[in-house]
Formats: C-alpha cells, structure tokens, sequence
C-alpha cells in the first residue's frame, strides 16, 4: 500500500478540498491522461487497484504516471468507543485531489488502449473524472 516513508505528524485535521488545482493539471509526462472533475480523497487502496488495472491491459507495451500519492493520514476510532480519550489511530493514506487535477497518464499505447484503461481506472476512483489529450 502506498503510504510516506516517514511524517513530521503522525496524525493531521481533515479540512475541506476547496478551490480548483493550479499545478499539475496539465498532461506533462504521457500523451493522454486522467482529470479529477471533482474534489475529494482517493484511498491508497484506490490508486493501487487502479494501477494493477492498467498495467494488466497494457502488458508492458506503455508506460503510466500516478500523479498523486497519499500523503495524508486518516483516523479513526474504533467502533463503539465512548466519547472521550482523544483522537483515534491513523487508519488509511489518502490522496487529496481538487477538480482539474491530472491522476495519472499514460503513453505509448494508441488512444483507444488508453481510454479503455482509463475506463477501468474511473470505476475504482470515489471522484468523476475525465479523459484528456496533451496540448500541442
């Protein structure tokens, strides 16, 4: 599971995602990539599955970019724990991700190959999202 190394603070608030991505929200490694059309978090779990995904369709022939990683803990308390005793223990990673931002890309394979494998990666991500091209 993807996770940091190591964390100044083991436990953060959770905040609200607000405002639109001003960096990274361009295609910049691949020829075609995934834009979050919506903000939200995406679990370790999510981007992991996705990625497995991809890399089974294309068998080697491309190359793919994750262009998020999760960088932010969240707790949770156990279930029916009495109120009181503090916060609860870091449960999951998860990537924060504002609408236009770029999720991963992906190249060397031909335009329907790649929206065939962004199809699959779309059903496992909680936010919508939307194919696009590298500006020329």
């Amino acid at each position: 599971m993807l996770m940091p190394r190591r964390v100044k603070y083991r436990k953060q608030q959770r905040r609200r995602v607000r405002g639109w991505a001003t960096r990274g929200n361009r295609v910049a490694f691949g020829d075609y990539g995934l834009q979050a059309l919506e903000p939200g978090w995406i679990k370790a779990q999510s981007l992991e599955a996705s990625r497995i995904a991809v890399s089974h369709l294309i068998k080697g022939q491309g190359r793919l970019y994750m262009r998020v990683f999760p960088h932010k803990p969240i707790s949770a308390r156990p279930p029916e724990t009495r109120m009181g005793k503090g916060k609860g223990d870091p449960e999951y990673w998860v990537a924060v991700v504002r609408p236009g931002q770029i999720i991963c890309e992906i190249s060397g394979v031909t335009e329907e190959v790649a929206r065939e494998a962004f199809a699959r990666v779309a059903h496992k991500l909680p936010v919508r999202v939307c194919f696009v091209k590298r500006e020329t």
